[in-house]
């Protein structure tokens, strides 16, 4: 579920559901007056380790963003014991007379980086960025925050180059073992945070970035997962609430099962659309969907027998439907899968689907990993105590399967069953009772957060609105839709709260 930031494709609006939303009700502004605020305990300073797309440095620093760290508990239970120093980034209101406070980020993950995020995609919070001052971190067991580390990157590059076909016991054994040689891994790197990491003591942690940056009321954005951990503070700290907007939700509650087949569904169904799309132009992988989907599915196959030659890496079926899944979060990929598949299926190239892997593992050209893929599960198996047993794992793999054989599989239940520290249900509890009013956009086409997620999530929090979004991909905000810009730039910029029921189009 984690949000790949990449500039998002412009979609057409239909101007009267859009002037439907824009029916609003206004609230106070929520955070401290005019100025900025000193911030106490964060001393900021020039950003210098700061990494671009594809794990390149920026060619040079930015001005206009500042880096800092926070000492926060490394455990809540015992506050007054060691601590962990949490990374820091903000890019100050440009218009510093009508500045309403910090507006807090979070983009997605579990396990991305909001120092890496908000420094890359700051300029597409621009209007925001007027009168916020915009705010991201590293969360616990992420990045500069601790992050989790499993292993080096020749172990991760085998554990992300596993092939998931064919749907044999042979496969299924074979992922297995590597499940639980990652486990110990984790253990072995990262033994002394894995027990700490996880979505409620990130809230908590939310909650001293606000007092330390000076406001009074908590105004954020989460994206993806982020939707989790704004629920999540929202449940712990409802009198802190300012303004708050959750974008492509997720629902706590869902088991394993259950995610992993409505996600293996919202990939399918993305999958499609890309396979449409691709049709309405002249497709280069086939005369019509039924043949383009045969072509890419004898290329997987044969990339199980012969993976193809990237340098000295080896472009394997695993790796190939990885960078399929991660051209599938915005229709803005949809071009570069083609080109990547045609390449690969006519003239032996894997090198663009092997980008395309590299950039939702988070491996960069020279063999490091950033802690996408560590910072994942640490986070994902601590926030439940659901530790699936083999039969259990073996019929969602089936009812998995039987949806989408490129992307069923166990599902994230497979690794949490072999972590080697236990969890807890508290984080899959959500009520924002006695919060200021709080806004949930979600997506019709999110393959990653699919739509029926976003009205369990609002009912949930009990003070939110939903917004629907009737277009591609995975989050709306950055769609390109002038819509859902439009309310969401309403609510957090002059407080007012879309009516229930508004609806943008794609």
């Amino acid at each position: 579920m984690r949000l790949v930031l990449a500039a998002a494709v412009t979609l057409t609006v239909l101007s009267t559901s859009c002037a439907e939303a824009t029916q609003q009700r206004e609230i106070s502004a929520p955070s401290a007056p005019s100025g900025a605020p000193s911030a106490t305990g964060i001393t900021w300073g020039a950003c210098t380790d700061i990494m671009r797309p594809g794990g390149a440095p920026p060619a040079k620093e930015d001005a206009s963003q500042q880096c800092g760290k926070l000492a926060v508990p490394l455990d809540y239970g015992k506050p007054d014991g060691g601590t962990i120093d949490l990374a820091l980034i903000r890019v100050p209101a440009t218009d510093k007379a009508k500045r309403i406070g910090s507006l807090v980020f979070n983009f997605g993950g579990p396990g991305g980086s909001g120092v890496d995020g908000l420094a890359q995609a700051a300029k597409s919070f621009g209007t925001l960025n007027t009168r916020y001052d915009l705010v991201s971190f590293d969360p616990r067991g992420v990045e500069r925050s601790s992050g989790v580390r499993c292993g080096d990157g020749k172990e991760m590059d085998e554990f992300t180059s596993l092939n998931t076909l064919p749907a044999n016991e042979r496969t299924s054994i074979a992922l297995d073992e590597a499940n639980k040689k990652f486990a110990k891994l984790c253990e072995q790197d990262s033994g002394k945070v894995l027990p700490y990491i996880g979505t409620v003591s990130a809230a908590r942690d939310m909650d001293r970035i606000r007092a330390a940056v000076g406001d009074a009321k908590l105004n954020y954005l989460g994206m993806s997962y982020g939707t989790h951990l704004g629920a999540m503070y929202a449940t712990e700290f409802p009198g802190n609430v300012g303004r708050m907007l959750l974008d492509a939700p997720l629902d706590p509650t869902v088991t394993f099962e259950q995610r992993t087949l409505v996600q293996t569904a919202g990939f399918q169904k993305a999958y499609e659309s890309f396979l449409k799309a691709c049709m309405q132009e002249g497709c280069a992988l086939g005369a019509n969907v039924e043949a383009a989907n045969k072509n890419v599915d004898k290329l997987m196959d044969r990339l199980v027998v012969k993976p193809l030659k990237v340098g000295n890496r080896d472009l394997t079926q695993g790796l190939a439907s990885t960078g399929v899944a991660a051209a599938l979060y915005s229709a803005l990929s949809w071009p570069f899968l083609e080109s990547a598949l045609d390449q690969a299926m006519r003239e032996g190239e894997g090198a663009a689907l092997m980008y395309l892997a590299d950039s939702y593992t988070g491996r960069s050209p020279d063999g490091k990993y950033t802690t996408q893929m560590t910072s994942f599960p640490a986070i994902t198996c601590v926030d439940t105590a659901e530790r699936p047993d083999a039969a259990t794992l073996k019929k969602t793999e089936e009812a998995a399967l039987k949806i989408s054989p490129m992307f069923g599989s166990a599902g994230a239940g497979s690794l949490c069953s072999v972590w080697p520290v236990p969890g807890s249900d508290e984080a899959r509890h959500v009520d924002a009772t006695g919060s200021a009013p709080i806004v949930v956009v979600g997506g019709k086409g999110d393959p990653a957060t699919p739509y029926e997620w976003a009205p369990k999530l609002t009912e949930q929090l009990k003070t939110a609105t939903l917004v629907t979004y009737e277009g591609e991909g995975h989050g709306a905000y950055l769609s390109g839709s002038k819509c859902v810009k439009g309310i969401v730039d309403a609510y957090l910029l002059d407080g007012k709260v879309p009516q229930a029921g508004a609806t943008c189009a794609g």
